[in-house]
């Protein structure tokens, strides 16, 4: 809706968010940390993308770099979670990690299909995982401030990585990711 209208992404987001909650503290405090208002070198484009369900909100933006050979490199994952009072920071920041890594994973390789009722993929030869210098640099801030709520962090980082690395594709190359999973290597 944004690109239809012309306008920045995370400004698009916040504009529509009048009063204050816990969705525009976790917008705001992303576009500080992702510095978003910088400009990006050529080919480089980023994407944004939040998620909220019962008891957790995530928000991501995501920066991309078009190569030589028109593949994308991820370059860096944000990452900005409100859980009201956390009990443990390092569990906090390991499993939002890992969420991204998954949500990396599902948005851009081979998924899992099945066949007679079985798994065509039997092992990691076949069902392909992110390997280490794949992995772009990842920075995740939580938003901790208190209160009497204690909000879950096992979903809310996964689901917004894969729409803000297809809006950061967007960004980088015009081209709208459709599908997934998609190839990186393959976008233009």
């Amino acid at each position: 809706m944004a690109a239809a209208a012309g306008k920045d992404p995370l400004a698009f987001r916040l504009d529509m968010l009048t009063k204050e909650s816990d969705t525009k503290r976790v917008l705001t405090k992303l576009k500080e940390v992702s510095n978003w208002d910088r400009p990006l070198p050529k080919g480089w484009g980023r994407g944004v993308a939040q998620y909220e369900f019962f008891a957790g909100l995530c928000a991501n933006v995501i920066e991309v770099s078009t190569k030589k050979d028109g593949s994308i490199k991820i370059e860096k994952v944000y990452s900005v979670i409100d859980l009201g009072t956390v009990v443990n920071p390092d569990m906090v920041r390991a499993q939002t990690e890992g969420a991204i890594v998954m949500g990396i994973i599902a948005a851009t390789k081979d998924g899992i299909v099945f066949e007679k009722g079985r798994s065509v993929q039997t092992n990691f030869h076949n069902n392909r995982m992110l390997r280490i210098n794949e992995m772009p640099a990842v920075e995740v801030h939580i938003l901790a401030e208190g209160g009497s709520v204690i909000k879950g962090v096992g979903e809310p980082g996964l689901p917004p990585v894969a729409p803000a690395l297809a809006n950061a594709v967007f960004a980088a190359t015009g081209k709208r990711i459709r599908k997934l999973p998609f190839d990186l290597a393959k976008i233009s």
